[in-house]
């Protein structure tokens, strides 16, 4: 068995105290020297695209990374990708992963919340496990997976849960995980999917939109849109109150900034529930588009790369689907 490994820096590769560390400073190569286990389980094709703690990766990156994943896919010669990450914005590096690449192969993504130095570091299992759900058979067809603390959860459902917590990677509120890694065995819980091509095309860096997302606090001005619209963002995600509550005094600004050709959508900064169409507001009636289950993030991310995609008339679509 092959597998690739692309690093990407994160608390994974740091060094430091566990409360003062640099992330992104140990390669690839190191990552995998220290769990000599991995070397047993397969052999490995080793790159490392960028080194960044997970708060600097743009979705440039996610472009980037995309490319590099496809031509794993692609070598008949590997068997499953793991990639290593920060898991300050890993959610959104893996739903725009889940976007653009096929299903077929494992795609796995793993992390840690304490550095590589720690007494106690998480990143050394978390690498192991993953790759052992990246050689696992029932790991194909899944779509891209994120493998971190025993946990297996889908890329449309991770999000990150707590500041410091080694569990801090789980699936959204009132979503079960996809399965879990007991030592090496491997369990998913998904049902065998068919497997499916990407739903956008990695789209050039240049064509990569501004899209921006907005707040909804108690008293929150209007002018925020207007500003975001002026900045040249060509989408706007609203993480609004309860079912996607429109504030009254925002309805002119969102009108008009539509009006415009700026989409907007209708996201909640609730952690659960999710914001469908029709529901608590006409869409039909605004122009804005519902978020579905999506959280303003991940919104974004879908927002940002259906329109890089030349995908502008199918967003409302994608949303739906998604």
């Amino acid at each position: 068995m092959r597998l690739a490994l692309i690093a990407t820096g994160g608390t994974i590769a740091g060094t430091g105290s566990d409360q003062h560390y640099t992330a992104a400073t140990l390669d690839a190569e190191t990552l995998l020297g220290a769990v000599p286990r991995l070397r047993e389980l397969a052999d490995w094709h080793v790159e490392q695209p960028f080194a960044l703690d997970s708060r600097d990766i743009t979705p440039a990156h996610w472009l980037q990374l995309a490319v590099r994943v496809q031509i794993q896919i692609d070598d008949p010669a590997i068997d499953g990708i793991v990639i290593t990450h920060g898991t300050d914005t890993l959610e959104e590096t893996a739903f725009g992963l889940h976007l653009l690449l096929p299903t077929g192969k494992p795609v796995v993504l793993t992390a840690a919340m304490r550095p590589a130095s720690s007494a106690a570091a998480d990143g050394p299992r978390n690498l192991l496990q993953a790759a052992c759900v990246a050689l696992s058979p029932a790991a194909r067809n899944q779509g891209v997976l994120v493998v971190a603390n025993g946990a297996i959860i889908a890329a449309r459902d991770a999000t990150k849960t707590h500041t410091q917590a080694i569990d801090a990677l789980q699936s959204r509120a009132g979503h079960t995980s996809a399965g879990k890694v007991f030592e090496e065995a491997v369990s998913i819980s998904l049902s065998s999917q068919a497997a499916r091509s990407a739903l956008l095309h990695a789209a050039d860096e240049a064509s990569l939109p501004r899209i921006d997302i907005l707040y909804a606090s108690a008293g929150a001005n209007p002018d925020l849109i207007e500003a975001c619209v002026t900045a040249g963002a060509r989408g706007i995600v609203l993480a609004l109150s309860g079912q996607g509550s429109i504030p009254a005094s925002w309805r002119s600004s969102i009108a008009k900034a539509i009006g415009q050709g700026v989409h907007i959508v209708r996201a909640s900064r609730i952690a659960a529930g999710g914001v469908w169409p029709e529901c608590n507001e006409s869409d039909s009636a605004t122009g804005c588009i519902a978020a579905g289950e999506l959280s303003p993030q991940q919104a974004r991310v879908l927002l940002l790369l259906a329109l890089a995609a030349g995908q502008a008339g199918r967003v409302r679509e994608l949303f739906a689907r998604l």
